[in-house]
Order: C-alpha cells, then structure tokens, then sequence
C-alpha cells in the first residue's frame, strides 16, 4: 500500500463505523420484525403516516422558496459591494450560527408566543383591542415552523449562490453590456445561468435539513405540527415505541434526499454545460 492509500485507512475506518454501519443497521431493523424475522409490514405500516409525508415536504419546499427569494438577492448585492462591506455581511449572517441551534429557536418561542415580544408590541399600539382579540396566534402554527426553518438555514442559501456571484468574470458582463444588454438582460441571460450551480447547491443544503427537522416543529409548532423528524423520534424514543417501524420510515426517507439531491445535481451540472456551449 502506498503512502496515498495509508493516509487514507482513517477515512475509510471512520466512514465504516459511523456512516456505513449505522445504515446497514437500519436496513436490518427496518425489514425485521420485533422477533428478528423478516417482513415488509414496516414499510406497509407507512400508509397510516402519509399526511406527516406530505406536511414535511410541504413545509420544507416553502421554506426552501421562501430562503431562496430572500437569499439571492442577498447574495447578488453582497457580492456586487465591495470587500469591506462583504467581510461585515457575512459576519452579521455567520454570527447567529455561532449560537445554539436549540437556544436560536427558543429565542423565536419567547417572540412569538401568546405573551411573547411581537404580541405584546401589537398590545402596547392597541392592535389587538382593535381587532377584538387577546393575542394574534403565531406559534404552534405552520408559519412558525417555516419562520423557524427559514431563519436558521438562509445561510446555507447565502453562502453557495453568493461564492459563485463574487467569482464571476467581470468581463463577461462588460461584453454583454458592450453588445447592447440592458441591466436586465445581463442578470437574466449571463448572471443567473452562471449562478444556477450555486442555486442548486443552496436549495439542496436547505430542503435537506428542512424535510428531516424535528427540533423547530416540536417547539414552534408546539406538537400539532408533526414531520418526518417528531415521527421517527417518537418511534425511537417516545411512548409509541417501534424501532422497526422507525428505520423503515428513515430509509425511505432518505431514499426520498437522495433521488431528490441527484436530480438537482444533474439539473445543475446540466446548466452549466449549457452555459458553456
């Protein structure tokens, strides 16, 4: 074995304990029963759960949307400043990271809550006598649960789209001004082909974490608003506890990434061959 192959024995050694093993794990208590005999009843019992399915990828790709509408112009105006003002942004959008992630959602909990922050502002303007209410429900919703997703992954948004913008060639857009592009058409048909790698990077590091998040639905949506993160946990950890039915629903689950990550992989690596060409 070479010098390349030996450095690489920890790699490997480390992969196998904590990111193979775990799955073929997985695999063995999703296709057993309690008994250890094998059976499809794990994932036949799936059915009963398919509104936690179908709320999961529906709160995730709004949160997605919403991250992508607020991140790309984020980054477009980031990397269009110059270096002093980008150092300062993403500071300020790194600096909420360097916080708990548990105690970054709590904080939305005291903000949003029946007596929260936002609540009690609308008290002091005489919004709420206006209206005829004691308080604007805001947590325990799924707008919360989006808010959540939204504020804790826009970074991972930012950061992709806003690497590929500051690298662009500035010569590409002098040309295409020079040839009689308006701003918008240099955005339209040079700017945003070129950044699609980024997007694609962005959206996936956001639907990925937003489909399987349990944290930010069991404390903003208070229980009522169940993914696929409460269900496996409470498989695992709760009071309906079935290992079995568990893994099964994380196996699917992450077949469900996986196929979506490859065809936003090869939708960006699409455009950028056409962009190319």
């Amino acid at each position: 074995m070479n010098k390349r192959g030996l450095f690489a024995v920890p790699y490997v050694i480390w992969m196998g304990l904590f990111v193979v093993a775990p799955i073929l794990i997985m695999l063995v208590y999703a296709f057993s029963t309690a008994g250890g005999g094998f059976t499809l009843d794990n994932f036949l019992g799936m059915g009963d759960y398919l509104s936690v399915f179908g709320r999961s990828f529906y709160l995730a790709l709004i949160a997605t949307l919403v991250c992508l509408l607020i991140g790309y112009p984020m980054s477009y105006w980031m990397a269009r400043e110059g270096a002093r003002f980008q150092k300062v942004a993403m500071l300020l959008i790194m600096l909420p990271m360097w916080m708990n992630f548990l105690l970054r959602t709590y904080s939305w909990m005291s903000i949003l809550e029946n007596n929260g922050l936002i609540n009690q502002f609308f008290r002091a303007i005489g919004l709420l006598d206006a209206l005829g209410v004691d308080h604007i429900q805001m947590i325990r919703t799924p707008g919360a649960v989006v808010l959540g997703m939204v504020y804790n992954y826009l970074p991972f948004m930012i950061l992709p789209i806003y690497s590929v913008i500051v690298k662009l060639d500035r010569s590409l857009l002098e040309a295409a001004a020079d040839l009689g592009a308006s701003a918008g058409q240099v955005f339209r048909k040079v700017i945003l082909p070129l950044s699609l790698p980024g997007v694609v990077s962005g959206v996936t590091m956001v639907f990925v974490p937003s489909v399987s998040t349990f944290a930010i639905s069991r404390l903003l949506g208070g229980g009522t608003q169940m993914m696929l993160g409460d269900l496996i946990e409470q498989q695992f950890l709760g009071g309906a506890y079935d290992p079995q039915l568990g893994a099964a629903i994380s196996m699917v689950m992450m077949a469900i990434v996986v196929v979506c990550m490859t065809v936003m992989n090869h939708f960006g690596e699409g455009e950028e061959q056409a962009v190319m060409l």
